[in-house]
């Protein structure tokens, strides 16, 4: 049964937070105007994306039937807003614990893959949802406009969250996909990558116009 205990629904509003913020001082610097601005629509983002990709090992992990539980790191928190001030985001504000007699590689490396492949799913439905906006922005209607920012930042956001999570070193996903599964962790990674590299290089706007034929 997908349960969770008190200290988990903590952790988990607490690391929501902390990571929301950090993204949004990543985008605006420490202006407080800017940050009050951006923080809700970077929490949609981020909460999608951190939320369902925490969901996603533990739903992974209770389908093999084990126990699993979300903790949250102190110090990877502080590292996230310490981080967000030099140009980019150490996100690892905690973790899906799961807890089983025995666990294979196979079984933690589809555990471990489900978090990312959310953020992806995530991240191409933010940007179809951009895409059918588009055409529709209208310089004067402000709804439109932070509809379009919102789906752009969680396309960028659960990009770099999927491709971060996936570099096979220390406890980070990617390691423990990597262990199960060589082919598999490359396709998941180049995808992610490439979605990163276009969010930052080109803008979503211009990946949007492109899409669109503009």
């Amino acid at each position: 049964m997908f349960k969770f205990t008190s200290n988990e629904i903590r952790d988990l509003i607490i690391s929501f937070f902390v990571i929301s913020l950090s993204f949004t001082i990543l985008f605006v610097g420490r202006n407080l105007n800017g940050i009050w601005f951006f923080l809700p629509m970077v929490m949609v983002g981020v909460g999608l994306g951190f939320i369902l990709h925490e969901l996603g090992h533990k739903f992974a992990s209770m389908r093999y039937g084990y126990w699993a539980e979300y903790k949250l790191w102190p110090v990877g928190l502080v590292i996230a807003l310490i981080s967000s001030f030099v140009g980019f985001v150490f996100a690892a504000p905690g973790a899906v614990y799961t807890y089983g007699n025995y666990i294979d590689y196979e079984k933690n490396g589809k555990i471990s893959i489900a978090g990312p492949v959310v953020n992806i799913i995530l991240a191409l439905i933010f940007l179809a949802v951009a895409t059918i906006i588009y055409p529709f922005l209208n310089p004067i209607d402000l709804t439109s406009q932070i509809i379009f920012l919102t789906c752009s930042l969680g396309f960028s956001i659960n990009s770099y969250l999927a491709v971060f999570n996936m570099i096979p070193i220390w406890n980070l996903d990617g390691s423990k996909v990597l262990r199960w599964n060589g082919v598999i962790w490359f396709v998941t990674i180049a995808i992610a990558g490439a979605m990163t590299y276009l969010s930052m290089t080109m803008g979503v706007e211009t990946i949007v116009r492109i899409i669109l034929g503009f």
